[in-house]
């Protein structure tokens, strides 16, 4: 079935977000107020592989060659073989690190992948740390690709069970770092893509504590 593209013009900033009143002012934020960084990232709810934007993250396995299930069998399945065929070249990816392909049959110009951590809360370690670098990892890929627009979905809070609250602390904190970096300054739009309605409920609860409002979006 053909894919009905979203363009970045459908897609909102969280300063549109505030203004409409889905986005609330934090009772206790953890940074302060940076009201540029309120029009260069945006939360949306629906299927990833419909963004007609520059590059969409892939959460994959180690091989890269499609699971079936969750957001990596969708983006294959919609990519079309092509991409199995680029991916098999690449002989897989470590955890917490990504690799760059061309989009093939999606929307969006290319697919960043990343491996995110298998979470398993009885053994410990730095799982955080590795999530950490699925995100400043495909950021820099981006930056370093000329590409202006990179939208990502929950990495590893799907069937790698990492708890979505968590994870989006993690993911949020790592966005507005490098969004505040030089080389960050040349990606213009930063998505955070949730599929389903629970974990779009946890983005809008955290991201004001990570991007508050400015006075003027209040």
């Amino acid at each position: 079935m053909q894919l009905i593209p979203v363009p970045l013009s459908e897609i909102p900033t969280l300063a549109q977000l505030y203004r409409d009143s889905v986005l609330h002012p934090p009772v206790s934020a953890k940074r302060s107020c940076h009201a540029s960084l309120l029009d260069r990232v945006s939360l949306y709810q629906g299927d990833i592989t419909r963004l007609k934007i520059d590059a969409i993250v892939n959460a994959a396995n180690k091989s890269l060659l499609g699971s079936g299930e969750g957001v990596d069998g969708a983006v294959h399945k919609a990519a079309g073989p092509g991409l199995f065929s680029e991916c098999r070249r690449l002989r897989g990816c470590p955890t917490g690190r990504a690799k760059l392909t061309r989009g093939y049959d999606l929307p969006a110009c290319c697919i960043i992948h990343t491996v995110g951590p298998a979470y398993n809360s009885f053994e410990g370690q730095d799982y955080a740390t590795q999530l950490a670098s699925c995100y400043k990892l495909s950021l820099e890929i981006a930056a370093s690709n000329s590409l202006r627009h990179i939208a990502f979905p929950a990495i590893s809070a799907g069937r790698f069970c990492y708890p979505i609250d968590e994870a989006s602390h993690i993911a949020l904190n790592e966005i507005r770092e490098f969004c505040l970096s030089e080389a960050g300054k040349k990606l213009e739009r930063i998505i955070l893509v949730a599929f389903r309605e629970s974990a779009y409920e946890v983005y809008k609860s955290i991201i004001p504590e990570y991007f508050p409002p400015s006075e003027r979006a209040e």
